[in-house]
């Protein structure tokens, strides 16, 4: 349907389906359990995943696959689904992956909540992480990978500080080793990355965030391509026969087994569902993307150019502000921008992020990011705030640092509420 059109046009129309009952044009909202079988014997070939039709919308609704079908068209990708949080898509992409004793490799750059996931939860579950420098050379991931190596893990943009990862050279690491590149694109968003292009081979989203964009739904996301070669040494779940005598997930869907199964067991077992009125107010949120990135990235480097050179601010985390180590890489990997991410570390640590945050007007402090309205945080004490001080400092995770995720508002507006919220702190 969408082969040719721009990105513009596929965030529109990707996916959908114009409505048999009654002709909508808007994609409608199937808030329904489940799915009447036509007889008997049709509700046996569903639940042996032998029809086409659904069974149950714990993990196939109508309104749903449009939405994933969307922002799997938008990265580039063949089909995905969505789930209940960004959260239970990094634990679901995961565990379709991986079993107890597996190996997973990460960049040392990840959201705090995905890094408590992976130290908690799936470390409980038998799951052994590992994390490389995001500046680690290709042949010192290529020597890091193990024969249980199921997975490379990165963010395409970390968040909080703004780290690109080099999706290029951890692509070619998955080629080379079998490894499937897993990747984290929210902060980017596919109208500033498409990891798929780099040799990714699974993209997550929480679409709470840039996505949806209006801060009104919690949700995530899980797409995938169909240029991975899924080995049976490393995913032999994948090439075992299914129950009912149904085939492999890799004979039957060759390319895309991963996806599959994802589907058919891993999101079907563990049931994070997504609201299909969550996907109604995600579809029309997708439905202005490029839209809100440009004002969104424009805004950005106005508040870059505000605070750079501030005296209150000795520093600005931003991919490619001064003293960004990696502004190489995020111009290859984001050559139309680099996100809404712009945090700062105040001269006058805790105390000076306190009063900063405390006069702020116009900016909302709360802890979201990627939301039309600007927001702010102080992470040393929320997002970060179990960590002991040497641990967040490791992170980079400064006494004065301050996340601003900057809205679609007016940019003078921005700027000036950030200006007057700074004015009379020491430098």
């Amino acid at each position: 349907m969408s082969a040719g059109w721009g990105f513009e046009t596929r965030q529109v129309h990707a996916g959908a389906v114009i409505d048999s009952e009654a002709g909508a044009r808007v994609t409608p909202i199937y808030q329904s359990a489940g799915y009447v079988f036509e007889s008997f014997d049709d509700g046996a070939l569903r639940f042996a995943g032998q029809s086409a039709q659904r069974a149950y919308s714990r993990n196939d609704n109508p309104t749903n696959v449009v939405a994933a079908r969307r922002i799997a068209d938008l990265e580039g990708g063949v089909d995905g689904v969505l789930v209940a949080s960004g959260q239970a898509a990094i634990a679901a992409a995961l565990q379709a992956l991986a079993r107890a004793g597996d190996h997973v490799l990460t960049t040392d750059r990840l959201y705090e909540g995905t890094r408590e996931m992976v130290r908690g939860s799936l470390a409980r579950a038998g799951l052994e992480f590992e994390a490389l420098p995001i500046d680690a050379d290709e042949e010192r991931w290529v020597a890091a990978v193990r024969p249980t190596t199921r997975a490379i893990y990165a963010e395409s943009i970390a968040n909080p500080l703004g780290e690109v990862a080099d999706l290029a050279l951890l692509g070619r690491v998955a080629a080379r080793t079998g490894v499937p590149l897993v990747v984290d694109n929210t902060v980017a968003t596919p109208y500033l990355c498409r990891p798929l292009e780099h040799g990714a081979a699974v993209v997550i989203h929480s679409t709470s965030k840039w996505l949806g964009g209006h801060g009104s739904v919690i949700g995530g996301a899980i797409v995938w391509g169909d240029g991975f070669a899924w080995s049976p040494e490393r995913f032999p779940h994948l090439h075992e026969p299914r129950p009912h005598g149904a085939p492999s997930f890799a004979a039957r869907f060759g390319g895309s087994a991963y996806g599959a199964h994802l589907r058919a067991v891993t999101v079907l077992e563990h049931g994070p569902t997504f609201p299909p009125t969550s996907a109604f107010l995600l579809l029309h949120g997708i439905e202005t993307l490029s839209l809100r990135m440009e004002r969104h990235v424009a805004n950005a480097h106005a508040v870059l150019a505000a605070l750079e050179p501030h005296p209150a601010v000795a520093r600005v985390h931003y991919p490619g502000a001064v003293g960004d180590a990696r502004a190489d890489v995020a111009q290859r990997m984001l050559p139309r921008g680099a996100g809404s991410i712009v945090s700062i570390e105040l001269h006058g640590g805790r105390d000076a992020a306190r009063a900063f945050l405390d006069r702020l007007r116009l900016v909302s402090q709360m802890t979201h990011i990627g939301d039309v309205r600007s927001l702010a945080i102080h992470t040393g004490s929320t997002i970060h705030g179990k960590l002991e001080e040497h641990e967040r400092l490791a992170l980079g995770i400064t006494p004065g640092l301050v996340r601003i995720s900057v809205g679609i508002e007016r940019a003078d507006d921005i700027v000036a509420d950030l200006q007057q919220a700074l004015g009379g702190l020491e430098p």
